[in-house]
């Protein structure tokens, strides 16, 4: 099992060797400078190390996580936008916005998608690019809840705005490693256990989500829970998930 700094490497690797499509001339400058903001990776990172402890072939899933990657990156270009959260900066950088203005932010944001649907495309199997799009569309519902003031049910909400790619990061994994769906089950929890684990961290951090509605003390047990949870559906899990046990203590125990 190669460790989490290893995979983000190959990550990063892989991710400044993509050609994107020609026709997108200049374009692909805006694309570059959004993917090369130093985020952590954990999205792809975490379907390597599922494929890996599946035992699966890292490098064959290289495109699926990058393609991760990029959606992930779509929906922070466009969530900074001033129609949407309205942020001047992105991870200590000038949003891609203010770099390069709201039109060709919103392309670029275009862009992204669509080349991450291109990466997924690249495989024989239907259901790699139908996870992502599925993950994408569950994503987007739960952005409009969130400018709309739909949030009565803030776990919904977050299961779809945050935990729908997380589901798809280990589910996406567990394809390119061919895991039988009947054999599927406790991977999938942990996947939707993690993502929310994400998600309540980072309403901790922000002091925004249920970190605004619920006692600091309830909001840290929802996120031990969660982590206890994930931690529990890998005990399940036959295999070596050493290092999925790390990335969730890196998720649980995070400070930005």
């Amino acid at each position: 099992m190669r460790p989490a700094e290893e995979l983000r490497d190959a990550v990063e690797a892989y991710l400044r060797s993509l050609t994107f499509a020609p026709e997108l001339g200049h374009l692909e400058d805006a694309l570059r400078y959004s993917l090369e903001s130093q985020g952590k990776r954990i999205r792809p990172v975490l379907c390597l190390a599922v494929v890996e402890a599946a035992g699966g072939d890292m490098e064959q899933a290289l495109p699926a996580a990058a393609a991760l990657e990029l959606v992930h990156t779509f929906s922070l270009v466009h969530d900074d936008l001033p129609a949407l959260d309205d942020d001047s900066e992105r991870r200590g950088r000038p949003s891609s916005h203010v770099a390069f203005g709201e039109g060709v932010a919103l392309l670029a944001g275009d862009a992204l998608f669509a080349e991450a649907i291109r990466l997924a495309l690249t495989y024989d199997d239907p259901q790699i690019a139908r996870e992502l799009v599925d993950a994408t569309l569950g994503m987007i519902g739960g952005q409009h809840r969130d400018i709309t003031g739909d949030d009565d049910d803030l776990a919904e909400l977050h299961r779809l705005k945050t935990g729908k790619l997380f589901s798809a990061s280990v589910g996406l994994g567990l394809r390119l490693s061919h895991v039988q769906d009947a054999d599927q089950a406790a991977w999938r929890v942990f996947g939707d256990e993690i993502g929310l684990l994400f998600q309540v961290v980072d309403d901790i951090l922000d002091g925004d989500g249920l970190a605004s509605r619920l006692p600091a003390d309830e909001v840290r047990r929802i996120a031990e829970g969660a982590a206890e949870r994930a931690r529990e559906q890998l005990d399940a899990v036959s295999a070596d998930t050493s290092v999925l046990r790390e990335l969730v203590d890196a998720v649980a125990f995070r400070t930005a």
